[in-house]
């Protein structure tokens, strides 16, 4: 990030740590393995936590239940035999006030024994409990631990606060704290700034020297923020630095974008749609009124609409989509919906058919899997315009499928595409209008990140009659108990869906598989007709399996997650899903929305199979607790963490070193109205006050998104 040269002390931040002092050969190897190489790396791996050891204690002076620090010598190393074979490793520590032993139940006997030798200074940091078998005195188990080799502790380990590292075997903390410390003191000043001076006023911001200096080796007085608000000053334009530099470059996307990609404006609210309008067997919600006022706002403009459309399960996102689609056919034009799987985009074509037939448009369907000829006859039409509506996966983007006029693309489920696939649809055309679509609600810090070169649309409102989904949980010895209760609902005439994890029988996970319920199921319900569908069937009879299963002729569907999105049955009334606990919780939250789309009572019932994971009973409790999509994304996302949630790893931007997407909703909110403004300024950083800032955005991005040929 933005470096200077070899300075007049001949060090340059791209310095191999090998050379640093204190490092050596062998110890460059360890520290490679935490991604450590260059200067430049090691001043970006920061402390993941830190001690308060500015305030030393007597042993004597030990409180039960107090984080504290003291320092001692090893007077006595015990290992205690248990039961089972387990042991616990006790070293009695004194000091000339007193002793206490500290404990460990986990550990190597050969390498933990010479670790602490009789006689050895300790610098120790924990909370002393009362002794458990005693009854009296104090212990400290599994307390964090450095070994001073010299009779007087180092200013590093005590006296101050103390920056704690991820590290590795073989790497001591000790001896990581005085390469980092070198390191920092040598190389942060060579560090160059780069926010504008403003920028860096208005936000009462550190220069990036002090800044890095003060993350790894916080001053005296700091203690509070560290270890309570977990945030200085320093941390804060860390933070602060790398979220403007990402919003920026949203920024600056969204404004070349307007700049330089003329639309084609579009009349809207044609005579097309008030045909549709008039076929359909309902009346558009408040919010869907809403949504489409903004995007017939942005159809009549001359840049290209830029739009994200996200709501919950059931919310009528694809009535939207479609009623979009026939205001570019109304004014000549084509449109492209793309869905990210065969079965997601038949459902789509399914939906939509009917309304096309009976408008007298033409709609067809383009996948990997179709026969070359019908393929080569689809791609003529697509390019001749005679299919009108053109329906498919990431086949509508590969080469060899032009569009003759394509005016307006639909990208649903958005999250599975990177940046770049979103991208080349939009290049099928002269600048076509791209709404992009999700059933899985985004929270509000992620969509400021992720999609803040979009305008954003929220169907915050479900449609009349969907009913309230009671979710209830049944552990594997109470899977005959959920059985039955679907059994219930199957003799109230009603339908179920069951969901599974796996298609085979897997050697290296022992999980229910779909043929294996399949086969379960139709000995359990004899006078019930049980169906099967999963994406290894052909297209033609997975279309025939849900046609049946919309008709009513399958009571029960067992399936895989290929009907965690688009399928609509309103007499399905039970969603039963096996191994609950494998799932994602926005996978779950969209399967429990297949249910309730009708006028009865509906329920999900969640099979889970212990032993569950911490985050494995996260997911089912907020399944049990909550039904409100959006609450479940932004749990979702806590127990996730950003990188994870909706596949952003993939998503083309960069991965956030300093910035956490939860706690930092609002210095998110600053960088981005601060970016957005400079970028309105200056929009392509050609001030000489911004050149520094430029450099920076250059090396932060690299080549992403294309920014780079627009500098």
């Amino acid at each position: 990030m933005q470096t200077t040269d070899k300075t007049k002390t001949g060090r340059s931040l791209k310095d191999s740590i090998q050379y640093i002092k204190g490092v050596g050969p062998k110890r460059a190897l360890l520290l490679h393995k935490l991604g450590l190489e260059t200067a430049e790396r090691c001043l970006y791996f920061i402390p993941h936590r830190y001690e308060d050891r500015s305030r030393v204690k007597k042993i004597g002076e030990l409180a039960e239940g107090e984080q504290i620090t003291f320092q001692g010598k090893v007077s006595d190393v015990h290992i205690q035999q248990l039961r089972r074979r387990r042991k616990i490793l006790e070293v009695t520590v004194q000091d000339d006030t007193g002793t206490i032993c500290i404990k460990w139940f986990k550990f190597n006997e050969k390498y933990m024994k010479e670790r602490y030798a009789i006689g050895r200074l300790l610098i120790v940091s924990g909370k002393p409990t009362r002794n458990r078998y005693k009854g009296e005195g104090l212990e400290i188990i599994h307390p964090d631990v450095d070994i001073s080799l010299e009779e007087e502790a180092d200013p590093l380990d005590i006296g101050s606060i103390i920056p704690i590292y991820h590290t590795t075997e073989g790497l001591y903390q000790k001896s990581l704290r005085a390469i980092m410390k070198i390191l920092v003191d040598q190389y942060a000043p060579l560090l160059e700034e780069f926010l504008p001076g403003d920028i860096r006023r208005r936000n009462h911001l550190p220069d990036r020297a002090t800044a890095f200096r003060e993350t790894h080796f916080p001053p005296l007085g700091t203690q509070e923020n560290l270890l309570i608000q977990f945030r200085t000053e320093a941390q804060v334009r860390l933070v602060f630095e790398e979220l403007f530099l990402l919003q920026l470059g949203l920024a600056f996307k969204r404004k070349h974008t307007q700049q330089e990609e003329p639309g084609t404006p579009l009349k809207t609210r044609g005579d097309t749609i008030h045909r549709f309008i008039r076929l359909m067997q309902f009346e558009l919600t408040g919010a869907q009124i809403k949504v489409l006022g903004h995007i017939m706002d942005d159809l009549e403009q001359s840049r290209p609409m830029n739009r994200l459309l996200h709501g919950d399960v059931g919310s009528g996102k694809t009535i939207v989509a479609l009623i979009s689609l026939l205001t570019a056919v109304d004014n000549g034009m084509q449109g492209a919906l793309m869905a990210p799987t065969e079965l997601l985009a038949e459902q789509h074509y399914m939906n939509i058919q009917p309304f096309c037939e009976a408008l007298g448009i033409r709609a067809q369907l383009l996948t990997s899997a179709m026969p070359a000829k019908e393929k080569k006859a689809l791609l003529e039409n697509i390019r001749e315009g005679t299919t009108q509506l053109a329906v498919g996966t990431h086949a509508l983007i590969q080469k060899g499928v032009e569009f003759q006029k394509l005016g307006l693309a639909v990208i649903d489920e958005q999250h599975r595409f990177g940046v770049l696939q979103r991208e080349a649809i939009g290049k099928k055309g002269v600048y076509p209008h791209v709404l992009v679509m999700t059933a899985t609600p985004i929270p509000r810090s992620l969509a400021m990140t992720l999609y803040g070169d979009m305008d954003v649309s929220v169907l915050d409102e479900m449609p009349p009659g969907r009913q309230p989904i009671q979710t209830k949980r049944y552990y594997e010895s109470q899977r005959d108990k959920a059985y039955t209760f679907l059994k219930k609902e199957i003799g109230k005439g009603r339908q179920a869906y069951v969901v599974c994890p796996l298609i085979e029988e897997s050697e290296t996970m022992d999980l229910k598989t779909v043929l294996e319920v399949y086969e379960d199921l139709q000995k359990r319900f004899p006078e019930a007709a049980v169906a099967l569908i999963h994406g290894k069937l052909k297209k033609e009879e997975r279309q025939r399996i849900m046609a049946n299963f919309k008709k009513g002729k399958a009571d029960i569907l067992v399936a895989t997650t290929v009907i965690e999105v688009g399928i609509d049955v309103p007499n399905a009334t039970v969603m039963l899903i096996e191994h609950a606990e494998r799932f994602g919780l926005a996978q779950l939250h969209q399967l429990r929305g297949r249910v309730g789309r009708g006028q009865h009572n509906s329920f999900c019932l969640l099979v889970a199979y212990p032993p569950l994971t911490d985050d494995g009973k996260l997911r089912v409790k907020a399944m049990m607790d909550s039904c409100d999509g959006f609450k479940i994304a932004e749990q979702d996302l806590q127990i996730r963490g950003p990188g994870d949630f909706m596949g952003t790893r993939q998503s083309g931007m960069p991965s956030l070193v300093f910035a956490d997407i939860i706690r930092d909703i609002k210095i998110i909110e600053t960088t981005r109205k601060e970016a957005f403004a400079l970028i309105d300024r200056d929009p392509k950083l050609a001030n000489p006050e911004h050149q520094n800032l430029k450099v920076a955005f250059q090396e932060y991005l690299g080549d992403r998104l294309d920014f780079m040929d627009i500098l």
